[in-house]
């Protein structure tokens, strides 16, 4: 157990070279979250109250619904409009690389054929199909990287799952609130008798680690492999996963199987963008929803703008790293029509300036105002990509502390001349003619030789994993 241990600690999918595996996640940055599930059939309410916190995917814990009514539930869940093409060219469509899914959340609900557990799609709904397989075929077919989130610890339907607590004043004006507040405190979180039924130990050994392995052989390869919330989870627990993992010697995986020894590959902001200080050259993906909620949720209306979602795109790859952004399909399979639209406006920018996103690194210069910036090495020479959100009154945009020769400049999908000036240490530039910004333009700088790194060291610690 000692020599397991210590191998875990620096454990990383050992049976092939990192920087092999992780060669086209980096040239990605941009990615689809999609969580699906029972949760969406509840769509965020529960007995007629709208739950009072958090994600609409976390229903039954927060809202305290006893197992076998939430059985029941799922006995309506039938996505008989889910198309995995449809799902697939969306995401594909909008400038995508890859997708990762919701296999089983915290629910334990398995979107598989699971043959360790009846608590899935083919058994316990009347859809009785397994949604991972056509998924998997639709992404070998449009050339779309595929990737599982798996809740290897919480599972609140399987017995001996772990339950992270949250009181009943997070759901619903339960008149019963103390009473259930005093147990799932005496209780490690759980709700339900049912939950506690078997060890945690039984759960990892007869459950999770069984799908993982269903989910490691019958879907092709697969690229990601998402963990999530690592409630009571132990290093032997955590072992016994990393080693079904070596079935797949190409995957990547993040950094909330088990903390600590348990690092993976990518680190895993959630909602936000680290800032320049954050930044420490460790490979990162920044999730985020459109709305509020993870899960569908019929009244989150806080829907953020395509132009505040290309943003966070251009600053994700401004500071190197990758942005994985949500949809959570209906309770028929269908994605809602504002993602849909959303995803439309963001695949029309993409296929103007997706050069400025894809295979770039972060930004070497200082920050600046009016937009981000991000570069490639093009031989002997560097390409900086200045994506222009917010365009000086004055015209004219500058560059600090850009000491290198300017080779060419012009505007992407644009035949717009850019003139350039250099002065001060510093580049200056303007356009002559009205750049058409429709959200962002973006500006191709080629400058002679390497740029150094003049970016803000790090001064603090990346801020990663999950908020609930």
């Amino acid at each position: 157990m000692l020599v397991a241990f210590a191998a875990s600690t620096l454990y990383s999918q050992a049976n092939l070279p990192k920087e092999e595996r992780m060669k086209w996640w980096r040239e990605a940055r941009f990615g689809m979250f999609i969580h699906f599930g029972v949760y969406a059939q509840l769509a965020g309410e529960y007995r007629g109250y709208q739950q009072a916190r958090g994600g609409a995917e976390w229903i039954m814990n927060r809202m305290k619904v006893p197992v076998e009514e939430y059985r029941s539930i799922a006995r309506q869940f039938n996505p008989v409009k889910f198309d995995a093409d449809e799902w697939v060219k969306t995401a594909k469509d909008a400038g995508m690389k890859y997708i990762v899914i919701t296999a089983k959340h915290h629910d334990g609900f398995a979107l598989f054929d699971s043959k360790v557990s009846d608590w899935d799609i083919t058994d316990a709904a009347p859809y009785g199909k397994d949604l991972l397989k056509p998924l998997a075929e639709a992404c070998k077919k449009h050339g779309m990287k595929l990737g599982f989130y798996y809740s290897q610890a919480q599972d609140w339907v399987n017995p001996g799952g772990s339950a992270a607590r949250k009181e009943m004043s997070e759901g619903w004006p339960n008149p019963d609130s103390t009473k259930i507040d005093a147990y799932t405190k005496a209780h490690k979180g759980h709700w339900d008798p049912i939950q506690e039924t078997r060890t945690f130990d039984q759960y990892i050994e007869q459950v999770a680690v069984p799908q993982l392995r269903e989910l490691m052989t019958n879907y092709g390869e697969i690229a990601v492999l998402w963990w999530d919330t690592p409630t009571d989870m132990t290093d032997d627990a955590a072992w016994k996963f990393t080693e079904v993992l070596k079935l797949q010697p190409q995957i990547i995986t993040n950094d909330r199987l088990k903390r600590p020894n348990f690092s993976g590959d990518t680190r895993t902001p959630e909602q936000k963008i680290p800032s320049q200080a954050e930044l420490d050259g460790m490979d990162w993906e920044t999730c985020m929803t459109m709305n509020r909620s993870w899960g569908y949720s019929k009244t989150d209306t806080n829907w953020k703008t395509a132009e505040m979602l290309i943003r966070n795109l251009v600053e994700s790859a401004s500071r190197g790293g990758n942005y994985l952004l949500n949809v959570g399909p209906k309770p028929d399979g269908s994605f809602p029509q504002e993602s849909v639209e959303r995803l439309r406006t963001m695949g029309a920018w993409m296929k103007v300036n997706s050069e400025a996103i894809y295979a770039t690194k972060r930004n070497p210069l200082p920050a600046v105002d009016w937009g981000c910036i991000t570069r490639k090495d093009d031989k002997k020479n560097t390409v900086l990509y200045l994506t222009v959100f917010d365009w000086p009154k004055g015209g004219t945009l500058i560059l600090p502390r850009l000491k290198n020769k300017v080779i060419s400049a012009g505007v992407l999908g644009s035949r717009l001349k850019v003139n350039t000036k250099a002065a001060d240490g510093n580049v200056y530039m303007s356009i002559r003619g009205k750049p058409a910004l429709n959200i962002a333009s973006v500006i191709r700088l080629e400058v002679e030789g390497d740029i150094a790194d003049i970016a803000t060291a790090p001064a603090s610690q990346m801020k990663t994993g999950e908020l609930d």
